[in-house]
């Protein structure tokens, strides 16, 4: 039986007694930022193989910077931390690592200055997001993705997330799967939690990152490996129709991975199916995150779990 551990106050605890105050300024105002780093379970080895920590961790202390907060460890510390919480964890599945840097002050006043800082870490089983065999039906929200000058796009903050919450809930209880956000000229953006690639006649198109978007780690990992493959891609403005006509489109993110989106607005896309290019990124994409590519073996840090004790 594993039992999650979280890095909490300075110390490494059971997750269920990682807990906060009700005052605490990050809940009350959400001034938080966080990443999501996937934890890959490779049964075969033994291994967890932790999907590029240093560029997970890098974009925190960027959103950590926007929101003013003092992280208050090195890298290095973050990265140590995290690896131990998994290998103490021991949990023998797909896991999902939270790094959350917010303002633990307990003070009532909407503000960023003179406040606390701390870093929370915790680790939970974390399965399949979206359906990758099927792939996923879309509709366009109705909710505008929130603007660069209102909330930076930049910064994964805790507080812009009701924004996507309120796009993905309308999409599901639509009858869809997700959901994709335009920006407020009309543009696409995003997902509620994914970047968004476009197909059309073997080209690759995504969304400019001025259009609102978060600068996705899985989507620069996809562009790479396309680029690999002899695959020119294209960042710049898209349209909403563009989304009707395109051959393929997919979608990319630490809680995605690479994930078709075979109809949107009741639409198909396509034919209805993953198409090739998307199924050719998916196969490579999956090698590299169990640690099966030792051409991409810098992006994966594994972390070997200790043999489980038996039961009496």
């Amino acid at each position: 039986m594993s039992t999650p551990y979280a890095y909490f106050e300075k110390q490494i605890v059971p997750l269920a007694d990682a807990k906060i105050g009700v005052m605490t300024h990050a809940f009350n105002y959400g001034t938080g930022v966080f990443e999501g780093i996937r934890g890959n379970w490779n049964a075969e080895d033994e291994t967890v193989y932790l999907f590029r920590v240093e560029e997970h961790i890098r974009r925190l202390a960027q959103s950590a910077r926007i929101l003013r907060i003092d992280i208050g460890h090195t890298a290095d510390e973050v990265a140590t931390q995290i690896k131990r919480i998994v290998e103490m964890s021991g949990i023998r599945e797909d896991q999902y690592v939270r790094p959350l840097a917010y303002k633990s002050s307990e003070v009532l006043g909407v503000r960023l200055h003179d406040l606390k800082d701390d870093l929370l870490i915790f680790v939970a089983p974390f399965g399949p997001y979206l359906d990758i065999e099927k792939g996923i039906r879309c509709q366009t929200s109705s909710w505008r993705r929130v603007d660069d000058n209102s909330i930076p796009a930049r910064a994964k903050n805790t507080g812009i997330y009701v924004n996507s919450a309120f796009a993905k809930t309308d999409a599901i209880l639509n009858g869809y799967d997700e959901a994709i956000m335009l920006t407020h000229d009309g543009h696409v953006s995003e997902g509620s939690g994914e970047n968004i690639i476009v197909v059309r006649d073997g080209r690759l198109y995504t969304p400019a990152v001025s259009d609102n978007v978060l600068e996705g780690i899985t989507l620069a990992t996809v562009v790479e490996l396309a680029g690999e493959m002899g695959l020119e891609v294209v960042e710049r403005s898209i349209d909403r129709s563009e989304l009707y006509v395109a051959d393929e489109v997919f979608m990319t993110g630490t809680a995605a991975h690479v994930t078709a989106v075979t109809e949107i607005d009741n639409r198909p896309v396509g034919d209805g199916e993953t198409g090739p290019i998307t199924k050719e990124l998916q196969q490579t994409y999956f090698r590299i995150i169990y640690g099966r590519d030792p051409r991409y073996a810098h992006w994966c840090t594994p972390v070997k779990l200790r043999q489980p004790v038996p039961q009496a």
